[in-house]
């Protein structure tokens, strides 16, 4: 089964947590410090690859049934796209994981979030709790 990071709504305790409910959760993980992260009209978090200035963002990785992750894919919004993204361990992680669809950080309309290092975080700085 494919492996599918998570780093907004769809983690445990979180509003979209429904569609990923079933899936294994392997863990918690962090991204290699490679990654600027973004809030869309606070609703939604973005990683976005960073040449430089980058960090490790926290999230939790799933084992997805295929025709699971072809569902969460169907509800995602348009600024996101999917992609392989790079976690951090003893060797080179790479999982799924949606991202800042290119050309959107451009736009400049996203505020950066990554001094948060992920959305749980972000969203008790703000008094929105995830559950």
């Amino acid at each position: 089964m494919p492996l599918m990071f998570l780093t907004g709504d769809g983690m445990s305790g979180g509003a979209l947590h429904h569609h990923i409910a079933g899936a294994p959760l392997i863990g918690e993980r962090l991204t290699v410090p490679r990654y600027r992260f973004y809030s869309v009209r606070d609703e939604f978090p973005a990683l976005c690859p960073a040449s430089q200035g980058g960090a490790a963002i926290l999230g939790e990785l799933y084992d997805v049934p295929m025709a699971q992750l072809w569902d969460l894919l169907a509800g995602e919004p348009p600024e996101l796209e999917l992609a392989m993204v790079e976690l951090a361990g003893t060797g080179r992680e790479l999982s799924f994981g949606m991202v800042l669809r290119r050309g959107e950080r451009e736009y400049g309309r996203y505020p950066d979030i990554t001094s948060y290092g992920g959305w749980r975080a972000y969203r008790r700085a703000r008094g929105q709790d995830m559950a």
